[in-house]
């Protein structure tokens, strides 16, 4: 998911952080032994007294903080709407490339566990309304808003991906704790995250879908063709919308047709972009509607009811389930990549499980063509 950078885009840089200098802030703090930095902007108007959405931008492969800022450009909307923007940095890979740990890389980094300790950073001197924090992304940084869907859900409340995807062991394993609204933004001839899908990535209309089946929204969505205002650009744009979704939650897809590896709407063109409409605008447009406490009241009666005590949570590595009543079931435990750990049948009201290795893990249970999925952490 690597994008080059042409001459004309490091000239677009620099004008475009120049513009915005006095509002741009570099930072960096230490997280599992590893210096972890950020770029942040903070609008003109923002006021201490006011609490204020805070939207997280992800960078693709082998770009960077600064210039996701230029490349998914929404400084000129907080301008206006009065929220703040944290763009933060991967780590290196061993190609020397920044990324975010989406692909079940052997002793990758913990991105989800940064994200949230990035967001705590800036709460810590910023007044964030803690019901109006958002993630959306380029490429890798799609895959990241939607791991952060699952993974960082008590804190999300919203997420758009622009050229990105999920990989089938994630969206296997995807259980948010409440609705979630998402947008995806993609082009059906994008070569780098393919729109068909691969042996690793979901098709982008199953992976739709399957947004579109959590939130229980209505499978038959308002289609409109966006007018091809710019003829030049060699595509076009259908918008989707999957409304009626629990907690009001929808689903919106722009798909463009003919379109590249590219954000639309962005000052350079790197892969075929589609000028019809601005990817920021419409994802704050999008973002602006949902608060996280609203979406918390959304949880069906019956994922209620069938909450099960896990104890002690957190562990050194013992938990005990206990059920109701004695009836068969199965129960998958999954870590936080997605990968199968455990997987046993029982019949009895308590169940003993052990869990070596340290980290965040999630217990699905099957019992009577029903699932649910709690989380559990081993210390």
């Amino acid at each position: 998911m690597k994008f080059k950078i042409t001459v004309f885009f490091l000239f677009s840089l620099f004008f475009s952080l120049s513009t915005f200098s006095q509002s741009l802030i570099t930072g960096s703090f230490v997280y599992q032994s590893i210096n972890r930095t950020y770029l942040l902007y903070v609008p003109a108007i923002y006021n201490p007294s006011i609490a204020v959405p805070l939207v997280m931008n992800f960078h693709g492969y082998s770009s960077n903080s600064t210039q996701q800022m230029v490349y998914g450009e929404f400084r000129p909307i907080a301008d206006t709407a009065n929220f703040i923007i944290v763009c933060p940095n991967g780590t290196l890979d061993p190609n020397n490339f920044q990324y975010w740990n989406n692909f079940n890389a052997p002793g990758g980094p913990d991105d989800i566990g940064f994200a949230s300790a990035l967001i705590d950073t800036i709460e810590a001197h910023y007044n964030i309304d803690h019901n109006c924090i958002y993630s959306t992304g380029m490429s890798n940084g799609g895959f990241m808003s939607y791991d952060l869907a699952y993974l960082l859900s008590n804190r999300i409340a919203a997420i758009a991906s622009v050229t990105g995807d999920m990989i089938y062991s994630h969206i296997n394993a995807c259980h948010p704790i409440h609705p979630t609204p998402v947008m995806q933004i993609h082009g059906t001839n994008d070569a780098t995250v393919l729109f068909s899908g691969d042996a690793n990535f979901e098709p982008i209309d199953s992976l739709v879908n399957f947004w579109v089946q959590f939130n229980h929204c209505n499978p038959v969505p308002s289609f409109t063709n966006l007018p091809n205002i710019n003829l030049a650009d060699s595509c076009t744009a259908e918008h989707y919308v999957y409304s009626g979704g629990d907690s009001s939650a929808t689903v919106e897809f722009y798909k463009i047709i003919g379109g590249g590896h590219s954000w639309p709407g962005a000052l350079v063109n790197i892969n075929i972009t589609n000028m019809d409409f601005n990817a920021s605008v419409e994802i704050w447009r999008f973002f602006r509607k949902y608060k996280l406490n609203q979406l918390s009241n959304g949880i069906h009666p019956e994922q209620a009811e069938i909450k099960i005590p896990i104890y002690p949570n957190p562990s050194n590595g013992n938990f005990i389930l206990i059920f109701k009543d004695d009836a068969k079931r199965t129960i998958t435990i999954t870590d936080g990549l997605g990968q199968i750990v455990q997987t046993l049948s029982c019949s009895s009201k308590e169940e003993n499980i052990y869990i070596e290795n340290t980290g965040i893990y999630f217990i699905t249970i099957l019992q009577d063509n029903k699932t649910w999925t709690q989380k559990i952490m081993r210390n």
